[in-house]
Formats: structure tokens, C-alpha cells, sequence
């Protein structure tokens, strides 16, 4: 008899554990990072590294409430490739809200694209503004991009904008994810050139991509008609080309 309330006992304790951490209170932020190895950074169809290869990371932290912050960064070269020395790197850091609409899924925000570098006295950095705004429905997400004020690196450009379309779609039984966009680039304010001049461009892209255990392979072809202002020593950085891309998420 003895034994058999030991028994008793123990199983009990034992079950009681795995009952205690279920009731456990859950966290109401959620963490989660990001790195991932490319074969030309593509930003709007335009290379940032010269259609080189670069090594990109980021870290997001969301809470239940639906707001979110965030912190990105790459390589680049595309700087350095018209004289800015030490600009190596982008960083944007975002902050937004995200909430469901009956079928439909809002999401607002803010993001800051950061370029350190040395520039020359008077000239306009690459720093930039953005406020964004994007509705989603089933697998469509239609999204618009406000710039504030100097964009890019084009000095009085405030009203630039970049309204885009995706699409994402998932191949259940190989486990592969589609994905389709389109978006257009409208520069703002005097320095928007025009003609061969013009900074104004469509772009669009087409996407899979498979994960392995993990370990997310992709391959992206992209291409915009870009104008000849986009070429730089003779590259062009919005020839349609394809990416390939391993990530990794944590």
C-alpha cells in the first residue's frame, strides 16, 4: 500500500510540472532575428552593391498589441561607387502598427534609412524618411511609401513615393512560396529629372523559394526600365538579373 502512494505521489508530480508551464503567463513581446547571404542586394529593382554579393541581418521585436519595432542592416557599395568613402553600410531601423480589419490586414509605419558615410560639405546624404501604409487580403498586399523630404540622396524630394503589389502563394504539397511583385517609383520636386535623366522607374519581380530544414534558398528575377541615370561606371544597376539568396530565421 505503501508503494501504490508513492506511486500515486510521483506521478502526480510528475504530470504537475507540464500543467504548471502551460499555465505559465506568456510573454506579450515576441522576439526574432534574421541574416541571409545574396547574390546582388536589389532595393526596388536598383542594385546597392554594384551586382555584387552582400551579407544582410536584422531583429524585430513585436508585441501582442500589434505594435512593432525593428533594426536592419546590409553591405552596400553603390555609395562608394560615385565617391562617398565609408559608406559601406545600411542601416534602417521602423516602428509601426499592425491590425487585423475584419479580412484585411493593416499595417503602418515609419522607417529610417541610415547611410553612414563621409559626405562632402553641402552635399545632400542618403539618409531618408519614409512613412508607409499597406492593406492586405488573402495572398494580395497593396502598399504605399511616402518620403518626407530628401530621398535617396536627391535633395528636395519630399511627395516622392512608391506604391507596389504583392503576391505570395504557397505550394503546400513541395512546400515552395511564390511570390509576384510590381511596384513604381515616382520621384518628386525639381530634381526628379527628366528623360534619360529621369529617376522615375517601374520595377517588378518574381520569386520562389524552399525551406531546408530551416535554412530558406531563394531565387528572385527582377528587372525595372530604368533610365541611363542609373548607370554607374558602367554598370547598369536595374538590368533585370536574377538573385539568389539563402536566409535564416531565429
Amino acid at each position: 500500500m505503501l508503494k501504490t502512494k508513492l506511486l500515486v505521489v510521483a506521478l502526480g508530480a510528475a504530470f504537475a510540472f507540464p500543467v504548471m508551464a502551460e499555465d505559465a503567463p506568456a510573454s506579450d513581446f515576441t522576439p526574432s532575428s534574421n541574416v541571409s547571404l545574396v547574390s546582388d542586394y536589389l532595393y526596388r529593382g536598383i542594385s546597392q552593391t554594384g551586382t555584387k554579393p552582400a551579407i544582410q541581418g536584422g531583429f524585430d521585436l513585436a508585441h501582442s498589441s500589434g505594435l512593432y519595432v525593428g533594426v536592419w542592416g546590409s553591405s552596400i557599395s553603390t555609395l562608394g561607387d560615385v565617391g562617398i568613402p565609408n559608406s559601406g553600410t545600411e542601416i534602417d531601423t521602423y516602428g509601426g502598427y499592425k491590425m487585423p480589419i475584419g479580412d484585411l490586414g493593416l499595417d503602418v509605419g515609419f522607417l529610417r534609412y541610415n547611410y553612414p558615410g563621409k559626405y562632402a560639405a553641402g552635399a545632400t546624404t542618403a539618409d531618408t524618411n519614409e512613412l508607409y501604409a499597406a492593406v492586405s487580403y488573402s495572398i494580395v498586399t497593396a502598399k504605399l511609401s511616402y518620403s518626407l523630404g530628401d530621398t535617396f540622396g536627391v535633395a528636395k524630394a519630399g511627395g516622392t513615393i512608391y506604391p507596389e503589389v504583392n503576391a505570395s502563394y504557397t505550394l503546400a504539397d513541395q512546400g515552395v512560396v511564390l511570390g509576384g511583385h510590381v511596384g513604381t517609383q515616382i520621384f518628386a520636386g525639381a530634381n526628379k529629372g527628366s528623360g534619360d535623366a529621369s529617376l522615375s522607374y517601374l520595377d517588378f519581380k518574381v520569386s520562389a523559394s524552399k525551406d531546408f530544414s530551416g535554412y530558406v534558398a531563394g531565387l528572385a528575377i527582377s528587372g525595372t526600365n530604368a533610365k541611363p541615370v542609373y548607370t554607374v561606371q558602367g554598370n547598369k544597376l536595374g538590368k533585370t538579373t536574377a538573385v539568389l539568396s539563402l536566409s535564416r530565421a531565429f
